[in-house]
């Protein structure tokens, strides 16, 4: 089973502050048919305006992760954190029994674009805690690389969930096959670029859900980034 979700059919809002798209159900954004896949909860395009930011507020008992594509974000939190989030950057924070944070633009001058992911932990009551990794560009040069894994591997970040979660940086005319094992899901996030799977054709933040399938072909048409979930 083949799920295409395009970049302009996902909910959208424009605060001034704060442009953001949602690709499932958050926020004031309501679709009984988008709430989500398999384990995967939220995916939120977000543009921050420079000096602009999301005061605090609070989640719990949620997988959160944050990838800088442009710009920077500075984060804050009840645990005691203090950092910037620079393009690049993936954070991952554990919002377990409840944690607090912000997030603010520290540029008087750039946007931040940034894709914030959030995934069911595979226990409620979990300790909080934060993470934050930066790899070379040449981990991801041309193939799929690990950011997030249950068990840290990879030098990847720490998730509480039997999900994977790749990224990859593709030149046109490359072309990548992942092997899905059986019972496993994958969600292909397309975060720039241009890409065919099939007779499929995924442009800027389009995304695709593959359900029942044993692989996955992706020839890249135009120079990408893409997140790829491996799900179970």
């Amino acid at each position: 089973m083949i799920k295409i979700r395009k970049a302009d059919e996902r909910g959208h809002f424009d605060h001034g502050w704060l442009n953001t798209f949602h690709t499932f159900s958050f926020g004031d954004y309501y679709d009984p048919d988008q709430m989500g896949f398999r384990t995967l909860r939220v995916i939120n395009e977000d543009y921050v305006q420079p000096s602009e930011g999301f005061p605090p507020h609070s989640h719990r008992d949620m997988e959160i992760l944050t990838y800088i594509l442009e710009g920077a974000l500075e984060h804050k939190d009840s645990l005691g954190t203090g950092s910037v989030i620079r393009a690049g950057d993936v954070q991952r924070m554990t919002a377990g029994t409840g944690v607090t944070h912000s997030e603010f633009n520290p540029s008087s001058t750039e946007l931040v674009h940034l894709f914030q992911i959030w995934i069911l932990p595979d226990r409620k009551g979990l300790p909080p805690s934060y993470e934050q990794k930066n790899w070379t560009t040449e981990r991801f040069a041309g193939k799929f690389a690990l950011i997030a894994s249950p068990d840290a591997r990879d030098n990847s970040c720490t998730i509480h969930q039997d999900a994977s979660v790749w990224l990859g940086r593709f030149t046109s005319g490359q072309q990548v096959k992942h092997t899905i094992a059986k019972g496993r899901s994958i969600w292909l996030q397309m975060l720039k670029g241009r890409a065919a799977i099939g007779d499929t054709n995924l442009s800027d933040s389009d995304a695709l859900g593959l359900d029942n399938e044993i692989s996955l072909s992706i020839n890249f048409t135009q120079t990408s980034e893409v997140l790829l979930f491996d799900l179970s």
